[in-house]
């Protein structure tokens, strides 16, 4: 199509300069008026007048001006050349046509003028230079009066041409939109789709220039989009059209098919994204009469042609990352994340949106599984942005597809997605099979990187997307072993990834089936071989920036053989304390007790095993079989010391709480019945084996003795112990289990309705064996009550704990810091002690150029006047001056020390102070900069909060300065002057009465009458601050003036535009309220008068 609008050769004419186009074009956008003064001119009149009046007075400027007479010539070239309609009854298509002739000479001028530059060779003595400018560059100012005439171009030649439904409709842009809709006549020759093409044609010509065709593509690209469609794909009438009837071409329709395909291509693809998705339109909307016209929904072709067009993008490379930002960017979270980033990736149904759409698969894809094999890997990289707010939106979405595509297509999402995310770890498992190539010593199977970012990745979608599917749990279980091993080795060392291994193990364990996490704990605890794990020849090494990498491990000479078992079994013994670790985060959800359990039948096995089997004979003249024989003998004993290691690794690091139910408790107590049984089959009872039975049946009877409320349910699991306490009442040969094993099967049996001593001596008795300093056994026995006890108590522990110190010092004590406090008392109780040398060096110090000495200097000072330093003093005059000077500081640091020098200066001698600083306050801007009276009014508000009830001796020359002030033509210093006066009025109390017609005066016309927000904002928080401050004296004092400040908050509240002086009126009104209603209802009080009679 761009070929269609071949421009003039550079050679036809000589071109003009850039100043005299644009010249023109700003002719074009002169505003005009109707010459009559007549209220019945509408909006439309004026409109084509103006555009009538600029056309004129163009070519009254080509026709007389000497000097434009190369622009026409140019121009009539151009036009002599254009193969569109350029003359219409219809003075908008005239106006669009002029001035896309004068666009194209500005192109072809801006060409020639690029074409014709030759900048020298840059000199190297003077690298710094910046290059010459390009003569076709435009300046700001020039920019926008591009940008205005493509908005009018766009306005009146694409937009009125649209069918209803593509695009947005002008009536729903702006005033001047709907405006140009009825002004526009379509009867008039040329045709609309004439006159789109046409607009369309010359823009995308524009735009071949770069720096034209980012100002055309920026702001209107998706006006130009709707109309290439409109051009090429919208369906024609069934009924054959003759030639002359025929509006376009097919060549023409073919050449706006492919132009849009071109522009849809060169443009950034976010944005084709997003304005495609606008051309594709919404949920269906109704459409109302013209008046009230709002967007109608897309027409269906449009719809199908912009999904194609959609997928297209999605389709190409870097696709997935172009949609995804076309979304959030058309959602508000701006090119680079933007500002709103944060709350766009905090808005998890877009982001579900987005994974819906990835996870779809378009009909122009041959089949799901080559689309996920395309898309799968872009949509990987969204998890790898460097930039945090863009990484933390992209990743969410990453999230969001990744739990998405797994659950509607499991099986490809595992080939494409799981398995590259997971093939650093498969690499290295004991199952896979490393190239020979790979099996030098010391050679990295998978660098730092690629584990960092395998482990992060598996933590951003199991951890953070927390949807435990069927296809991610299985992906994992056979790498949890070698996460396991390297979560022990990060144990060992500082490195980050050690708590991503951490949060994935315990989110994989409380997802997991009971049955499979048991399976997987003891794979972890090296019970169950068939587990997979790292491979024999690789090992974890420290990485360079605190990662982890897998490396083939170094051949072990003879020497080291020693070192390398050592090593193993300290690993060995490490790894069961770390799995007792991650065991102890698993106590709530019930897992810890479960494997507890399971470790505890366990070891009722090991008791179970024939020991005479372990007196093996020497191994001279052993045969095969006895050899194996003996290795599984082995195999054997190394699992029994397994068994006990874990044991002892569990009873150390889990708490009294492991068990979280009865159901928990039952298997204890079974386990333990189960091992006193095997041991009295096989003989070997011990003083342990009796202690542990005694003190499981003593658990079941305090149960059943009342510590737990006990429910029909738990009965019910509490019957699975009758057949092993039957067996303990007749095999065991203590009398006293055997007497307690029968009645606590009664118990059980008749659901504790009947409870014979012997099971309540049993309950007191295993009450009383607990350590009076422990809480194990309570904490398991108790109900939820003796949680509150506990809390309440120590709660009342804490409160006792803080209210202790307060009884024997000031209440302001404990908030000094220990730093400040002590050397202040101590220079309290000391005499002056600085000496004229020290005074003399922070006084030089107090000129000091750098920041911190300087402001050291001031605070210092300060502290000095503080404790009235005698020697600091004498020298108040010349301490004011540096105050005065350090005011003028630019530093934060210094004039704030400065301020505060001040004020604690003022409150020693306010006589002599309070004057000069007054002085200065109430100076002008010739005197004193805005900033220095600012700082001033800082000053004396902190004179006005130390003095207190002393103010009133300053009170005159302290409202005088203020009521000044108010009048001041800076609108800072009045709102500065108005913030102290409301501090002094709330400090005067009665003694206001003398001037509080003049201050309610000032208040009135300022929060009335002003024209700064700021400063009625001040006004009214006056206001507020005068009955805060007056209370329940207010009634009094301000009895003459009370009404006037009334009718003035209510004038805020009703008219004032700004919502922030709207909510100081109504704490205002609020504070009168409560004072008129104590007024006029007073408190009754119950009180006795005891009068001593003469």
């Amino acid at each position: 199509m761009a070929a269609a609008g071949k421009a003039v050769g550079s050679g036809a004419l000589e071109t003009c300069s850039l100043d005299q186009i644009l010249e023109a074009l700003k002719l074009l956008l002169s505003p005009g008026g109707s010459g009559s003064s007549s209220l019945q001119i509408t909006k439309h009149d004026v409109l084509l007048a103006t555009l009538k009046s600029n056309l004129s007075a163009l070519e009254d400027k080509f026709l007389k001006d000497p000097q434009w007479k190369k622009l026409k010539l140019l121009r009539d070239e151009i036009a002599r050349k254009a193969e569109w309609p350029q003359n219409s009854e219809d003075v908008t298509w005239n106006f669009t046509s002029q001035t896309l002739l004068l666009l194209l000479c500005l192109k072809e001028t801006m060409l020639c003028l690029a074409a014709d530059f030759n900048p020298g060779k840059p000199n190297p003595r003077t690298p710094e230079v910046a290059p010459a400018l390009s003569p076709d560059a435009l300046s700001v100012s020039q920019q926008k009066t591009v940008q205005s005439i493509l908005q009018f171009v766009v306005t009146l030649g694409v937009c009125p041409y649209l069918l209803p439904g593509v695009g947005v409709p002008l009536r729903c842009r702006t005033e001047f939109g709907a405006v140009v809709q009825d002004v526009v006549c379509l009867d008039a020759a040329p045709a609309a789709p004439r006159r789109l093409y046409a607009s369309c044609r010359v823009l995308l010509n524009v735009a071949q220039h770069a720096s034209l065709g980012s100002l055309i593509f920026c702001r209107h690209f998706g006006d130009i989009a709707a109309g290439l469609c409109q051009l090429g794909f919208c369906p024609t009438k069934r009924q054959a059209l003759t030639p002359a009837e025929e509006v376009l071409t097919e060549e023409e329709r073919t050449l706006s098919t492919e132009a849009l395909r071109d522009m849809l291509d060169q443009v950034y693809q976010p944005l084709a994204v997003r304005e495609l998705l606008i051309l594709q339109g919404g949920p269906p909307q109704s459409c109302t009469d013209a008046k009230t016209q709002v967007k109608c929904r897309a027409p269906a072709w449009l719809r199908r042609l912009c999904g194609q067009l959609l997928s297209e993008r999605l389709l190409r490379p870097n696709g997935v990352q172009a949609v995804v930002r076309g979304i959030l960017e058309g959602a508000g979270a701006g090119a680079a994340g933007g500002r709103d980033a944060e709350a766009t990736a905090a808005d998890w149904k877009k982001c579900d949106q987005i994974a819906k759409i990835l996870a779809s698969c378009p009909q122009q894809s041959l089949s799901p599984e080559s689309y996920y094999r395309d898309i799968c890997p872009q949509i990987l990289d969204l998890f790898h942005f460097q930039d945090k707010l863009t990484a933390r939106q992209f990743q969410r979405v990453a999230t969001t597809t990744f739990l998405t595509m797994s659950r509607e297509r499991p099986q490809l999402a595992a080939k494409y997605l799981l398995q590259p995310v997971l093939a650093p770890l498969h690499r290295c498992l004991n199952t896979a099979e490393i190239p020979e190539s790979d099996m030098g010593p010391g050679t990295i199977l998978v660098t730092e990187e690629e584990l960092s970012r395998c482990i992060e990745d598996v933590f951003k979608v199991y951890v953070v997307g927390n949807e435990p599917l069927t296809v991610l749990l299985d992906s994992l279980l056979p790498v949890l072993g070698l996460l396991f091993l390297l979560y022990c080795f990060t144990k060992q060392s500082v490195s980050h990834i050690r708590s991503l291994c951490q949060e994935i193990l315990l989110w994989i364990l409380g997802k997991l089936e009971r049955k499979k996490a048991i399976a997987s704990l003891k794979g972890l605890a090296g019970l169950d071989k068939a587990v997979p794990s790292l491979h024999s020849l690789c090992q974890f090494r420290a990485a360079t920036h605190g990662g982890i990498m897998i490396t083939v491990k170094e051949a072990i000479s003879d020497e080291d053989e020693d070192e390398a078992l050592y090593q193993k079994v300290s690993s060995e013994q490490g790894q069961m304390e770390h799995l007792g670790d991650l065991l102890s985060h698993c106590q709530e959800c019930g897992l810890a007790g479960d494997f507890f359990i399971f470790c505890l039948k366990e070891l009722t096995h090991v008791a179970t095993e024939n020991e005479a089997e372990l007196k093996t004979k020497p191994f001279s003249n052993k045969s095969l079989l006895e050899l194996e024989q003996h290795q599984t003998l082995v195999e054997g004993q190394e699992r029994k010391l397994l068994v006990l290691q874990l044991m002892a690794v569990l009873c150390e690091s889990v708490s009294e709480q492991i068990f979280t139910n009865i159901t928990q408790v039952v298997d204890f107590v079974a386990a333990t019945l189960q091992r006193a049984c095997a041991s009295l089959a096989h003989q070997t009872e011990s003083t342990v084996e009796s202690q542990t039975l005694s003190m499981s049946m003593g658990l079941v009877a305090v149960m059943l003795g009342g510590a737990v409320q006990l429910k029909s349910s738990d009965f019910a699991v509490l019957k699975q112990l009758l057949p092993l306490l039957e067996k303990v009442s007749h095999t065991y040969p203590d009398p006293v289990i055997q007497e307690l094993a029968v009645d606590l099967r009664i118990t059980i049996s008749t659901h504790g309705a009947f409870a014979t001593e012997a099971v309540s001596m049993a309950a007191h008795s295993t009450l009383n064996k607990k350590d009076p300093e422990e809480k194990t056994e309570q904490q398991q026995q108790t109900s939820h009550e003796s949680y509150t006890d506990v809390a309440q108590s120590h709660v009342k522990q804490q409160q006792s704990h803080e209210k202790s110190p307060q009884t024997g010092l000031p209440s302001s004590a404990p908030f000094i810091p220990k730093g400040v406090s002590e050397p202040s008392s101590a220079a309290n109780q000391k005499p002056a002690s600085i000496t004229t040398e020290q005074l003399q060096e922070v006084l030089l110090s107090a000129y000091d150029p750098q920041i911190p000495t300087r402001a050291a200097a001031l605070r210092t000072l300060s502290r000095w006047i503080e404790q009235r330093e005698a020697k600091a003093l004498e020298m108040q005059e010349k301490l004011l001056k540096i105050f005065l000077e350090n005011l003028e500081h630019e530093d934060t640091f210094v004039y704030l020390s400065a301020i505060q020098g001040v004020a604690v200066l003022s409150d020693v001698y306010p006589e002599r102070i309070l004057p000069d600083l007054l002085a200065q306050y109430d100076g002008g801007k010739d005197k004193h900069t805005p900033e220095t009276r600012m700082k001033v009014g800082e000053v004396l508000m902190r004179i006005v909060r130390a003095l207190g009830d002393m103010v009133s001796k300053y009170r005159e020359p302290l409202i005088h300065t203020f009521l000044r002030g108010v009048r001041d033509p800076d609108s800072a210093h009045r709102a500065s002057s108005l913030a102290n006066l409301g501090e002094l009025c709330q400090r005067l109390d009665f003694l206001l009465g003398s001037v509080v017609h003049e201050v309610t005066a000032c208040l009135i016309a300022v929060a009335k009458t002003d024209r700064e927000v700021q400063v009625r904002r001040a006004a009214v928080h006056v206001v507020v601050l005068l009955l805060r401050g007056l209370s329940q004296k207010a009634t009094e004092v301000l009895k003459d003036v009370l009404t006037d400040l009334y009718h003035l908050l209510k004038h805020v509240v009703c008219v004032e535009p700004d919502d922030v002086a709207k909510l100081h009126a109504q704490l205002a009104l609020e504070e009168l309220d409560e004072i008129m209603r104590n007024f006029l209802f007073p408190p009754q009080k119950l009180e006795k008068k005891i009068v001593v009679l003469p």
